[in-house]
C-alpha cells in the first residue's frame, strides 16, 4: 500500500499557483487542486479553509514573490524598487496576476508588501489619512499597468515601449508621491 502523501498549507499553495500558471485561474478549484495532490478535495479544507481562503493564499504567493528593499535606501528608490519587483512577478504569473486586482492583501505574509509601502510613505512625513489613499492610488496604477501587460493589453507595441512606459509611469508616480518643494504646485510635480 502507497504511502499518503503529506500535505500542508504551502503544498496546497504551490499546487494552487501551478495549477493557475498552466491553466488559468479560472481552473484552480478545490476539486482541481486535490486531484493535482492526489488527495480528496476534503483533504484541503483543512489547510486552506475554504475556495476563498485559497485565493487568499495565491494573492499571498504572489505578494511573498516581491522582496523588500533594504531600508538604506531612499524611499523612493524602495518604492521604484518594490514596483518593479511586482512587475517581475506578473511576468512570471500573467494568468494568475490579475487576481491582486481582484482581492485585498488579506493575510499577514500578503500584506507585508502592503505595509512596507505604507511605511515608507509615512516615513516621508504624509498625513496617516494621505496614507493610505496615496498607497491604494500607487498600488492601483502599478498593478493596473501590469495587468494590462500580461494580459495582452500592450500587444501591439514593442517591449522596449513597454518598459519605457513604465518607467515613464514610476516618474509619474514619484512625482505624485513627493512632497511639493515650497513654491510648487502640481503642474511643477508633473512637469
Amino acid at each position: 500500500m502507497g504511502r499518503r502523501p503529506l500535505l500542508d498549507r504551502a503544498g496546497v499553495l504551490d499546487a494552487a499557483l501551478a495549477l493557475a500558471d498552466e491553466s488559468g485561474l479560472g481552473a484552480v478549484t478545490m476539486h482541481a487542486v486535490a486531484t493535482r495532490l492526489g488527495v480528496t478535495p476534503m483533504a484541503l479544507y483543512r489547510h486552506v479553509g475554504d475556495k476563498a481562503a485559497l485565493l487568499d493564499g495565491l494573492v499571498e504567493r504572489l505578494l511573498g514573490e516581491v522582496e523588500l528593499p533594504p531600508v538604506e535606501l531612499t524611499w523612493a528608490d524602495r518604492l521604484v524598487a518594490m514596483a518593479r519587483d511586482l512587475r517581475r512577478t506578473g511576468h512570471r504569473h500573467p494568468a494568475v496576476f490579475p487576481l491582486l486586482l481582484a482581492r485585498p492583501a488579506a493575510t499577514d505574509e500578503a500584506a507585508r508588501v502592503r505595509d512596507a509601502v505604507l511605511h515608507t510613505l509615512a516615513e516621508m512625513g504624509m498625513e496617516s489619512e494621505e496614507v493610505a489613499q496615496t498607497e491604494r492610488l500607487v498600488s492601483t496604477a502599478v498593478l493596473g499597468f501590469t495587468v494590462s501587460e500580461v494580459s495582452g493589453r500592450f500587444r501591439n507595441h514593442p517591449q522596449s515601449v513597454i518598459d519605457a512606459d513604465f518607467e515613464r509611469l514610476l516618474t509619474l508616480l514619484r512625482g505624485f508621491v513627493e512632497p511639493p518643494s515650497p513654491g510648487s504646485g502640481p503642474a511643477a510635480q508633473f512637469g
